[in-house]
Formats: C-alpha cells, structure tokens, sequence
C-alpha cells in the first residue's frame, strides 16, 4: 500500500466508511492490523486516507467485521479501485476542493442541490461562472479563472453527457434575480436554465420571495446519492473551500430540509413561469 500527501475526499471516504464498521464490531486497530500483517499505524493511515488499500483487502476487512450488507461492500470495494477520471488533468493546478467536488457528483446517482445566492455550477452558463471567478479574493490571474472555467464547463457532462444524473435544483428568487455579468448575461442565464429543465433527468424548481421563511437559508448546499444509501455525501460551500459531510445524523438533516425545500418551491411549470418572467423583466 502506498502513502499519499493529499488523500482526495473520495479516498478519504473510504477510510472513515472502514473505521465506523470496525468500531461497530466493537474491534481494536490491532485487530485490523494482525489480519492485514501491518503494523497499528499503517491501519491509521489507512482510515484516515493517507495510505491506499485495494479491493481484496477492504474484502478481508469487510467480512471479519461481520458486515452482512453485500450492495455496501461492493460499493466500497469499487471505492478503493484506482480511478483516474478527467479532474485529474487540474490536479497541481487548481484547488483541491474543486476536484473534489468533481470527483463526487461524477460517482453519485443522483444529485438535489440549493443555491440562495448564485446558480448552481453545473447549470452555469461561462458568462455568469466568469462573473463569480471574478469577485474571488484576493483576485485570480486570469490563467486560474480560465481553468476553472474550463473545470465547471467539463462538471456539466454529469447532467447532460452519456451517463446523465437526475438532478433536482431548487433555486431562490434572489439568485435567478442576481445581475452576474450584466443585465444581458443574467438573461442568458435564465434562458440556459429553461432549456436544461427541458432535460428529462433535469428539474429546476424556483423558490420566491414571497414564500418567505425556509431552512437552509443562506447556504449552498448539495446532496449527492451514492451507490448505497450509506455512502451518500451533503457538500456545503464556505469561504475557505467545500465541506463534506456524512454521519447519519447530518445525513438525515440534509434529506428532511431538500424535502422542505421542494415542498415551498413552485412546481416544475410554474417555475418554468417564474423563469420566463423574470427574464423579461431584465
């Protein structure tokens, strides 16, 4: 097994998912340890991302734990396969929390997203993303905003290329109102995010002012489906990069506010309305 600087979240997923399931068979590190024939640090690292561990070994430890749920092993025995998927080419290059964030919509099954603010990535025109590299601080070079850029336009092929997510994005009035780029561009912002909600796998669903009071306000946040429920993933924006969260109790936080959310917004056509609406009043 090998060691890694900076373990990516997917892998570090993978660690913390082997950890609760030795500390639910109520077993020691030195347990793991003896049945893999390494020593208590290595187990460590290996729980918390730093070394790698391949498949027939998250098999071993699977199975000793007395894990019975067949669909959750496999899962992980798929996470600790090597993967080189096309963020890899921004690695060095951009922040690693960007990757991350590619990295986990592209294994999740499906997506429900909340932005109160701006529009979600993966719906963004390059305009409105220009706009919002922009107002980073300090300031990006441009060489770094054209990067990223080309990264959130390479991000959309989860909703719109070959193997296509269902996506529910519930965006607040204040954000579909938001001037990104211009008068000209916000328009044509609306418009882009008319024509991905005609999408079969793509809902947009607006919330308005008028609905007043909602959970989560003023947070970006987005639950992303695994393969297994157990290995679901609520990603949160802040200043300093992407949080990842995953207990069960955040969990089921995230699911119970998306179900709200959906609830106050308007429906699919009417939001469509909405849309439509305030795109002519730009």
């Amino acid at each position: 097994m090998s060691t890694r600087r900076t373990p990516t979240e997917r892998q570090r997923r993978l660690g913390a998912e082997l950890r609760k399931l030795r500390i639910a068979a109520d077993l020691p590190t030195d347990f793991a340890a003896g049945l893999l024939g390494m020593d208590r640090t290595r187990i460590a690292n290996m729980e918390s991302g730093i070394r790698t561990i391949n498949a027939e070994r998250v098999r071993t430890l699977a199975s000793n734990y007395v894990c019975g749920d067949d669909a959750y092993v496999e899962a992980l025995v798929e996470m600790a396969e090597p993967e080189s998927g096309w963020w890899e080419r921004y690695r060095g290059s951009l922040p690693q929390g960007m990757l991350d964030i590619a990295e986990l919509e592209a294994f999740s099954t499906r997506m429900r997203g909340a932005n109160t603010v701006h529009i979600p990535g993966v719906l963004q025109t390059a305009e409105h993303a220009t706009a919002v590299f922009r107002v980073v601080v300090p300031r990006l070079p441009q060489h770094e905003v054209a990067l990223r850029l080309a990264l959130r336009s390479e991000r959309q092929q989860v909703i719109t290329g070959d193997r296509a997510i269902p996506y529910v994005a519930i965006i607040h009035e204040a954000a579909l109102r938001m001037q990104f780029g211009g008068r000209d561009a916000a328009r044509a912002q609306l418009h882009y995010l008319l024509d991905l909600s005609e999408r079969d796998n793509v809902t947009v669903l607006a919330l308005p002012f008028d609905q007043g009071a909602f959970p989560g306000a003023g947070q970006n946040a987005l639950y992303a489906e695994g393969r297994v429920a157990q290995l679901d993933t609520v990603q949160v924006d802040n200043l300093h990069g992407p949080a990842f969260l995953h207990t069960e109790a955040q969990l089921a936080k995230y699911r119970a506010q998306f179900d709200w959310l959906e609830e106050l917004a308007l429906p699919q056509e009417k939001s469509r309305d909405f849309i439509r609406e305030i795109a002519r009043q730009l």
